[in-house]
């Protein structure tokens, strides 16, 4: 298929072919090349669920002569093409007939190159339809030993058409409609049941044929319905092997046994699965959060997130007379976080300490009477060397105090340290080691900013989105205390409120924890915060109102997004740049 059709997923799938319109398209040419040659005859026919709904067939002034060994291919001769309209008259109803149609042709890549040359020429938009060509879904779909030659000819023969091609553009258009509808019968024993299913089997080119056992679980599912949710892939002894959501679970599940799925984790899967259960939910965010307490709960051995679900990491100070700053597990006061890795923490760890006067030793100092001999970052004067007693608690507590105002959002003067030394690097010529710094920077921005902006949604006791639902009524959420608390809707000509003040009295009662997403987990305080901030989802109530640290890393989103960007550019950043979760 050619770059002009769309990436498809599966939750798009499950178009019917009989609902699809297929615009036949052949051209004739005064040669081969679409830069240097023109049309001479365009024949389309456009076919719906085996019926055949419009045709155009018609010569073209191509403006230069046709040559004489295309004339006698065509039978197209000069003297044809001397009243034959110009290529200008014809195009916009070629074009019209594509609206909304899936182009067909007998080796795509020259027609469609020759119709997008003229579009080009004649400074009219391409509608880009998706691209389908017999020639390769023959070959995707026909064994080798049964036809050998894909050649529009040797296909139509093989099939017995009624029309045979001839090199004049509408008959041979009849004729790839009868060799398309031939191949559409062989594609059912594939599992290829929609359009997107169709187009997958042709990008890749080759026979991809569902397998015994994909054929033999297909009963799993029938019974599963067309509404959104979760689905659990079972095992004979009612171990859950997979989790997964769609907007539509029959369109979901059913994927899984046409030929389609070619993941080799999936079908060793299949070949376990005996039962598939579902959950129906309200809509798509209540889905994702069931799928990820559903994985935390059973760790289904095939999804790839199960290995470590839930798993996050946080920056911490410790808990003694000196602290340090530290990487944990588990959230506490004062704590930065959550982070997807330990290694995305301990960048930003790093980063604080460029910022932050605090200790890089591992030691445990004693309150009273340190007596360790200093190391090498006191004699560097990057260490005021609490560990032998030349800097007392009193002086060693702000630099701990700044930790805390950074992560609350009440200072963030570690930030502006750091944006000093990149202004000073760069006034003095010093570029490579500014942009490590802006680096540097940009990593503690994006890790405040993150933190605060999940803790500030976990702060909220109880909150109520609604979201448009696409078809006049709405999808509604209870948050409290970054936790779904009740999912719900209102369709369409029925009153929100009310329905929202039901779903308020029966949500879930949440009592917040410690830490500071209040015991939340972070990939959902993620996923809510995720839907609360896009797709016109608007704040139905609030309590307390919900805001954000003045002072938080959101003041230097902006900034840490341009230098990320800038990073990017220069090839100075890692990749392995730490990401949250």
């Amino acid at each position: 298929m050619t770059s002009c059709s769309p990436q498809l997923t599966f939750d798009e799938l499950g178009t019917p072919l009989r609902d699809v319109t297929f615009c036949v398209v052949d051209l004739e040419t005064t040669g081969g090349s679409h830069r240097t040659d023109a049309i001479t005859e365009v024949g389309a026919v456009a076919v719906r669920g085996g019926s055949r709904i419009s045709e155009l067939g018609t010569l073209v002034d191509p403006g230069v002569r046709v040559p004489a060994d295309i004339t006698r291919l065509t039978g197209i001769t000069n003297a044809m093409l001397h009243d034959a309209p110009p290529l200008g008259a014809v195009l916009p109803s070629v074009l019209d007939m594509l609206r909304g149609s899936v182009l067909v042709a007998h080796n795509a890549p020259f027609d469609t190159g020759f119709l997008k040359a003229a579009c080009e020429r004649l400074e009219r938009p391409w509608p880009g339809p998706p691209v389908l060509c017999t020639a390769r879904l023959a070959r995707a779909v026909l064994p080798h030993t049964e036809c050998p030659s894909v050649k529009l000819g040797t296909l139509a023969r093989h099939f017995g058409c009624a029309t045979t091609p001839d090199h004049r553009a509408l008959t041979d258009a009849r004729a790839t409609v009868e060799v398309l509808h031939h191949l559409l019968e062989r594609i059912g024993n594939l599992g290829v049941q929609s359009l997107e299913e169709l187009l997958q089997l042709v990008r890749d080119r080759a026979p991809h044929r569902p397998t015994t056992t994909q054929r033999r679980r297909r009963h799993l599912a029938n019974d599963v319905p067309s509404e959104p949710g979760v689905y659990l892939f079972r095992g004979g002894d009612g171990q859950v092997l997979y989790v997964g959501t769609s907007g539509d679970l029959h369109r979901r599940v059913r994927s899984y046994f046409t030929a389609g799925e070619k993941r080799r984790r999936v079908r060793d899967m299949l070949v376990r699965a005996e039962k598939v259960d579902t959950v129906v939910c309200a809509h798509a965010l209540e889905a994702s959060v069931r799928e990820l307490a559903l994985i935390a709960a059973h760790r289904p051995p095939y999804n790839r997130r199960s290995r470590n679900p839930g798993r996050a990491y946080w920056v911490a100070p410790t808990a003694e007379a000196f602290p340090r700053l530290s990487v944990v597990a588990t959230p506490r006061a004062g704590a930065l976080g959550p982070f997807g890795s330990q290694r995305a923490a301990t960048d930003v760890l790093d980063a604080a300490l460029d910022a932050l006067p605090l200790r890089r030793c591992t030691i445990r100092i004693p309150a009273r009477n340190p007596s360790a001999t200093p190391c090498a970052l006191h004699e560097l004067g990057r260490c005021a060397a609490p560990c032998a007693g030349l800097q007392p608690a009193e002086d060693y507590a702000p630099a701990v105090h700044a930790w805390g105002d950074l992560v609350a959002g009440r200072d963030d003067g570690p930030l502006r340290v750091l944006s000093a030394e990149v202004d000073d690097r760069s006034a003095g010529g010093r570029y490579e080691a500014a942009a490590r710094a802006r680096d540097r920077l940009a990593t503690l921005a994006a890790g405040v900013d993150r933190g605060g902006t999940l803790a500030a949604l976990a702060g909220i006791d109880e909150l109520v989105g609604a979201r448009p639902d696409g078809r006049g009524g709405w999808e509604l959420a209870v948050v409290r205390h970054g936790r779904l608390a009740a999912a719900g809707n209102a369709p369409r000509g029925v009153r929100p409120m009310p329905v929202v003040e039901a779903l308020r009295t029966g949500a879930q009662t949440v009592l917040p924890g410690d830490g500071p997403l209040r015991g939340a987990p972070p990939e959902e305080v993620r996923v809510l915060h995720r839907w609360l901030t896009t797709g016109g989802t608007r704040l139905v109530y609030c309590d307390p109102p919900w805001a954000e640290p003045a002072w938080g890393g959101g003041a230097w989103r902006e900034w840490a997004d341009r230098a990320r960007e800038a990073s990017h550019r220069t090839g100075d950043r890692s990749p392995d740049e730490p990401a949250g979760i």
